[in-house]
């Protein structure tokens, strides 16, 4: 139960209905026995012809009992279905919660299609937790022990005889198959992981399958992982279905085996055969409460797996969660001492023994080949990952004692790859900062070279948009959040040069007074900054200013003289 112990955990919150819900099925079931054993009493007393007066308190007991079964089993229906929602709400925004801090960190370690199969299969497949697997066996045990000990009163060896049944039918039997679905379940969360992720990329490339003629080759594989899918859940269904016809069978063969021993006590004298009727209605009728427990095992496993992949995403990517809000009053300094960091399950160091110091208000930029580790330092700055080892500062704060959102929030970053959403160019603009005027927008766009109106329609990821349009549209939208840090990845690469000059000149005048941290593979507009790092294989060559570097003619004058030679 380690793997649904975060589930129990919200399952307890729902104390009150979960409570009514027992109760009011408690009620129901025991109601049900009450109906029935009273209709085998009411049979067998008419046999004997008695006053009509002798029948109408039986009577008056039938129609008691099918009121209090019909009442119970409508508030037992709406107490564990209220539970049921509620516990599913809890649910959703506990895994929220733990998975926000988190998100950047998953997409280099699972696939989307994986990703949005388990936060939305997993997630629902727990809402038959509580119905179908933390409910049933109490209110199975409850009943049956209160049928036991009536039944006992009028026979001790038809009551061991229900207990037996109780144990076959209410463990024994579930046990069996919960060992066996274990297996099944697996494959079948797992295929419909693989199933997911196929489609999503089948989706999200069909265009370059398209252009490459590779798109029956997708469809194939589509094609296999559904029918894979398919596979494992008719397995699934036939386990289900197996189990429940065992616990079926069982219960038919408990009803047999008390007529007959009924019928044994009556004819040797030790049971008034007036009750014999009574006895076989009860066996009949108590264990329809024990059938939920023939797809318990199902339910159970399905929960268990859907639990452990579900936060497994949360739990495997763990970080030190800090307190301490930034302090944006002023531009922070950047200090990172011998900082090593490698991605997970790589076996080359992303940064190796890094260490450079930002001062606070300075303009710094970081070059270097791809693969060099630029990018790298911009997801520890943002705290996407920990450190493997040595110290992240920022504003002298060690990272791991700042909040992340207080980070986030206080930090103007523009990535390589920038999400544009389906809506308007304002609804694009006003994510940076909710409260510019259109007049600020308008003059963020300008400043990029782009005239686009605020009205404008932008479709889901920016299709309509060129790759230089998404990158100075992300820009305006730095510009627009107006922060003291500037964390800045390439925010010229598919732009022209006058364009380019055009977002440094609007970058300078406003970042005056703020730390600038910039990332680039162009080599121009680089005289204006205070220091330039220099790196390759995730270490630092050398750092210093424009000048300086020109003047040792080292790895930054090499890669300064190929560019120039390239736009001869």
């Amino acid at each position: 139960m380690k793997d649904l112990k975060e589930v129990i955990r919200l399952v307890t919150l729902e104390k009150k209905d979960i409570l009514l819900s027992i109760l009011f099925g408690f009620l129901a079931g025991l109601s049900a026995v009450g109906l029935f054993a009273s209709s085998g009493y009411l049979i067998s007393k008419a046999a004997l012809l008695p006053p009509l007066y002798a029948l109408t308190v039986l009577i008056a007991f039938l129609k008691l009992f099918g009121f209090a079964r019909a009442l119970g089993r409508y508030a037992e229906r709406y107490f564990s279905h209220r539970a049921t929602f509620s516990i599913l709400s809890h649910l959703r925004v506990t895994f929220y919660k733990r998975l926000e801090p988190t998100a950047p960190r998953l997409f280099q370690k699972y696939r989307s299609g994986d990703l949005l199969a388990r936060i939305v299969g997993d997630v629902e497949s727990l809402q038959n937790f509580f119905l179908r697997v933390y409910y049933p066996p109490v209110v199975l045990v409850i009943i049956f022990l209160g049928t036991i000990v009536f039944t006992s009163i009028f026979s001790l060896p038809v009551a061991v005889v229900l207990l037996l049944g109780l144990v076959v039918t209410g463990l024994v039997i579930p046990a069996w198959y919960s060992v066996k679905q274990r297996k099944s379940s697996r494959f079948v969360r797992e295929s419909r992981g693989q199933l997911s992720t196929e489609a999503t990329e089948f989706i999200y490339g069909f265009r370059d399958l398209k252009i490459h003629q590779q798109l029956s080759e997708k469809q194939e594989m589509l094609q296999q992982a559904s029918h894979l899918y398919l596979q494992q859940q008719e397995k699934d269904s036939r386990e289900m279905l197996a189990s429940h016809s065992w616990n079926t069978f069982v219960t038919l063969m408990v009803s047999w085996v008390v007529l007959g021993l009924g019928a044994f006590l009556v004819s040797s004298g030790d049971l008034n055969g007036l009750f014999l009727a009574m006895l076989v209605m009860i066996s009949l009728t108590v264990f329809e409460n024990a059938a939920p427990m023939a797809v318990l095992p199902a339910h159970l496993e399905d929960s268990r797996r859907a639990s452990a992949r579900l936060f497994s995403l949360v739990d495997e990517e763990k970080t030190e969660n800090g307190t301490k809000e930034m302090d944006a009053s002023h531009a922070p300094s950047i200090r990172m001492e011998n900082v090593s960091w490698r991605f997970p399950e790589e076996p080359r160091q992303a940064l190796t023994d890094v260490s450079f110091s930002i001062p606070a208000g300075s303009k710094t930029a970081i070059v270097g080949a791809s693969g060099s580790g630029k990018s790298t330092i911009f997801q520890l700055l943002l705290k996407f990952h920990a450190a493997d080892a040595g110290v992240v500062k920022v504003g002298g704060e060690d990272i791991r004692t700042l909040d992340e959102e207080s980070l986030w929030a206080h930090t103007n970053v523009m990535l390589q790859e920038n999400h544009f959403f389906f809506g308007t160019i304002r609804d694009n603009l006003s994510m940076a900062n909710e409260g510019a005027t259109e007049e600020q927008q308008q003059a963020a766009l300008a400043s990029t070279g782009l005239s686009f109106s605020l009205d404008k329609q932008v479709l889901e990821k920016g299709e309509n948009l060129s790759g230089g349009e998404k990158q100075r549209l992300a820009a305006a939208r730095v510009f627009l959040k107006g922060k003291r840090l500037w964390l800045l990845d390439e925010p010229t690469s598919s732009v022209d040069t006058l364009t380019e000059r055009s977002i440094y000149d609007r970058l300078f005048r406003q970042a005056q007074d703020d730390t600038v941290i910039l990332i680039s593979h162009r080599l121009n507009g680089l005289e204006k900054m205070d220091q330039i790092i220099v790196m390759e294989d995730g270490e630092i060559q050398e750092s210093g200013s424009y000048e300086d570097l020109m003047s040792r003619r080292g790895l930054f004058y090499e890669m300064k003289q190929i560019e120039q030679t390239i736009l001869a």
